[in-house]
């Protein structure tokens, strides 16, 4: 990686800065102007952009820290002190003219810190008639991504951020599943809830009421999401959700000249291939046991339905938003191929 990598000009748009977010891979950058340091721009700062519905075709210094914490050339020694004290990940060097001398990381020095103790539910009763024909010799759970199956990487992916209890909701090929776990070395508790029938992504929680008594995770299990799972958990806390979505925001260019019409049909404008931005739902929730009071009893339910019957009855919903790149799904067989190939991986 190279400076030019973490560094913007303050006239750069949001999204065009998220692109080179997503490429850095480190959830942080400068912004300049004149070539001298002006602010910070974090994953954080953008999802509350985002979340006060504003346009990320707007210019990166509307929605930046405008006082970024920094160090001087001659103080490069305090450097790691001086994250470890604000709890931040990297710190821009300045030259005397504030100039970007270089970007210091900690990340390669520090172990993870603070970890989370959520519980995690993953729905893997699914048949996968998407991924077929994969998917009549395989559960889903267990379709390889390079040597590694998807639920394998999923639970390794929350096992990173301290994630210790696993519960899988299991149906079709329910023993191969549990076949495969039981036998690979494991530092972290697996148990399974058997639906004797489909019950959907919602019903299945019916099955679970006994074991989830505090904020838990609920994932599909053929997507992945880079991304701080502490800073998932501690965003729902803090504001107080019943649930919270994490959901990716997707940018849809449309290839034509759009016209716009005023209220009498006539001509107002003409944009020429615009781009819209939607908030896609991931599959992966944060939720408190109270939603489970919507959760019908031994019927089929889709999670999304169980969830507007919540919000409906006054339970608080929220969002958590993460980048395009930022999800990976293997739902389908083309998206299967994307995600081994931008993990990197062999199929």
């Amino acid at each position: 990686m190279e400076l030019n990598d973490f560094v913007v000009k303050d006239t750069l748009t949001i999204k065009d800065a998220m692109t080179k977010m997503d490429k850095n891979a480190r959830k942080i950058i400068y912004v300049t102007s004149e070539n001298k340091l002006v602010g910070a721009l974090s994953d954080g700062d953008i999802r509350r952009w985002i979340l006060k519905d504003q346009s990320i075709h707007e210019m990166v210094k509307e929605a930046m820290n405008a006082d970024p914490i920094f160090i001087f050339k001659k103080d490069t020694d305090k450097a790691i002190d001086q994250m470890k004290q604000q709890k931040v990940d990297s710190i821009p060097v300045l030259n005397e003219d504030h100039t970007i001398r270089n970007i210091m990381f900690k990340s390669h020095e520090l172990v993870r810190g603070k970890k989370i103790q959520t519980p995690v539910v993953i729905m893997a009763g699914g048949k996968g008639t998407r991924l077929y024909p994969y998917t009549k010799i395989l559960p889903k759970p267990l379709i390889p991504i390079g040597d590694t199956p998807i639920m394998e990487r999923i639970i390794d992916k929350f096992h990173e951020f301290g994630c210790s209890d696993f519960i899988i909701s299991v149906n079709y090929k329910k023993n191969m599943i549990k076949g495969y776990f039981n036998e690979i070395e494991r530092d972290y508790n697996m148990s399974y809830v058997d639906e004797d029938k489909p019950l959907g992504t919602g019903g299945s929680l019916s099955l679970m009421r006994e074991q989830l008594k505090e904020t838990f995770f609920v994932s599909n299990c053929d997507i992945l999401v880079d991304a701080d799972y502490t800073d998932i958990v501690d965003f729902h806390k803090k504001n107080k959700h019943d649930i919270t979505f994490v959901a990716s925001l997707k940018i849809t260019q449309i290839p034509y000249g759009v016209l716009q019409l005023d209220k009498d049909g006539l001509l107002e404008n003409t944009v020429e291939k615009p781009e819209y931005s939607h908030l896609i739902n991931t599959g992966m929730y944060v939720m408190e046991p109270s939603v489970l009071g919507f959760v019908p009893d031994d019927e089929f339910a889709d999670l999304p339905d169980v969830i507007m019957a919540a919000k409906n009855a006054g339970l608080k919903v929220g969002v958590f938003p993460v980048s395009e790149n930022s999800w990976l799904d293997m739902g389908q067989i083309k998206e299967m191929e994307n995600m081994i190939e931008s993990l990197g991986v062999n199929g």
